[in-house]
């Protein structure tokens, strides 16, 4: 009778990595599982020689001993037994429908879904959306919020139970958080190890519940906050409150509070990153002959120098009037952008005035005449 090579019928190389082992093995159980493949009558043994194969490569101790010694030990090291009369209504819990997830688990533990549980969990994040002004990102600022969320219950200090006397061992998996299992693989018993049913994983029972939380250990509150508002801060920026979320089950610690930064539309300012905008008018003659105008700041009024000949459109900066940078690297420039006034009512004086002014201009290129 031929050597079986387990490597060459899962398509792996010998020096396959466990990954590759649970990849191929996925791959080929699909593909010749009876349950897909009832009009193959080699179905049935090709599947049978997929999982063979398996349970000797995805086992580190046995991969070692068919490595050294080859499969010709396979009965008295124990592995590869047990597929003939193989029922494949074990794993479907006698509906006769194949169940890959748990033999897949079987043969390689189950991907983690089977790790005891500590009792303690850590509490859920909460998120808070915060409208602020302008001005607080150009000077910083504290907002007081206030959150509702659940808190350790102060009575029995998140235990559940009315007293420590009232706490006992549970009694379906003695402590542990888990339980054994033993069922029925191609392969023989396996046994499989899950969270406890009765306790959830706490390992603990509660007599008397805490009347107070219903034991569950939290109590709704509602809860005043300071958040600082950092200098420079952009619309969706993100704070984070350590610990500032809802309080753990049985004693977990707390979840973070999450602060949007929501920032609200100025009046006569426009933000682009850490610069301001906006528009101002100056009269006909400030623009002609220069001069000095009052313009609005985060921090009041400051004065803005025309020069003489300015022209609509023009756009004067004004260094350190912006926003802060988050990172402190220096602050932005207001940026002023002047239209020029003209006037809708002349008295005939006026109307005099620069009819005489506008005979003194020399008309020589305008309008490319």
């Amino acid at each position: 009778m031929a050597e079986k090579d387990y490597y060459k019928i899962l398509g792996v190389s010998k020096d396959a990595s466990k990954k590759e082992i649970k990849k191929a093995y996925k791959r080929l159980a699909k593909k010749y599982h009876p349950d897909l493949n009832k009009e193959d009558p080699d179905a049935v043994e090709k599947f049978k020689g997929v999982n063979e194969a398996a349970s000797v490569l995805g086992d580190d101790n046995k991969r070692q001993q068919y490595d050294q010694f080859g499969a010709a030990g396979s009965q008295s090291s124990g592995y590869g037994q047990g597929f003939g009369g193989f029922d494949f209504s074990d794993f479907a819990g006698g509906g006769g429908s194949f169940d890959f997830g748990d033999i897949f688990d079987a043969l390689f533990g189950g991907g983690g879904r089977n790790r005891r549980s500590t009792g303690q969990q850590r509490g859920s994040d909460l998120r808070y959306d915060l409208e602020i002004e302008l001005e607080d990102t150009a000077s910083g600022a504290e907002k007081t919020i206030i959150i509702p969320r659940l808190e350790q219950c102060k009575k029995c200090k998140g235990t559940g139970a009315e007293s420590e006397a009232d706490i006992e061992i549970c009694s379906q998996c003695h402590g542990s958080g888990m339980v054994t299992q033993m069922r029925r693989t191609p392969f023989g018993m396996f046994q499989s190890t899950t969270t406890c049913p009765r306790c959830r994983g706490h390992g603990k029972e509660i007599k008397k519940e805490c009347p107070v939380c219903d034991a569950t250990g939290l109590v709704k509150k509602t809860r005043k906050i300071e958040i600082e508002i950092p200098l420079g801060a952009e619309d969706g920026t993100r704070l984070r409150v350590t610990g500032g979320g809802e309080a753990g089950e049985k004693g977990g610690p707390n979840g973070d509070l999450y602060v949007v930064i929501h920032i609200r539309p100025h009046k006569i300012f426009e933000r682009h990153g850490n610069a301001l905008f906006l528009e101002a008018q100056i009269s006909f003659t400030d623009a002609a002959l220069g001069g000095e105008i009052n313009v609005p700041t985060l921090d009041g009024k400051a004065k803005l120098k025309i020069p003489s000949g300015t022209q609509t459109g023009t756009v004067f900066r004004m260094k350190g009037k912006g926003i802060p940078n988050m990172r402190g690297l220096g602050t932005g420039s207001e940026n002023i952008k002047v239209t020029i006034e003209v006037p809708t009512r002349l008295s005939s004086k006026q109307k005099k005035m620069l009819e005489e002014f506008d005979k003194s201009l020399s008309k020589k290129g305008f309008l490319g005449l």
